[in-house]
């Protein structure tokens, strides 16, 4: 049974992951550049009240993005 994958959109608040792959071609040097590299650590740090824009931290750093932007971020399982 395959599991499928999970990407940082679909983390819960103060749930973390490893950055496995960046899914979106157009949107990967945008990401890239903010320092959302396979291999590192990202954390959801909060939502907005409706839930988009969300912030998480990769690197010491606190990004804000939009759900949109988290669900091209793909994590390992």
């Amino acid at each position: 049974m395959q599991r499928e994958q999970k990407s940082v959109r679909d983390l819960k608040i103060g749930e973390s992951g490893i950055i496995c792959c960046l899914n979106d071609p157009e949107m990967s040097l945008k990401l890239l550049e903010m320092g959302c590299i396979p291999g590192e650590k990202v954390k959801l740090n909060s939502r907005a009240p409706l839930g988009d824009p969300i912030t998480i931290i990769v690197n010491d750093y606190t990004l804000s993005l939009r759900l949109d932007e988290a669900a091209t971020i793909m994590l390992k399982a």
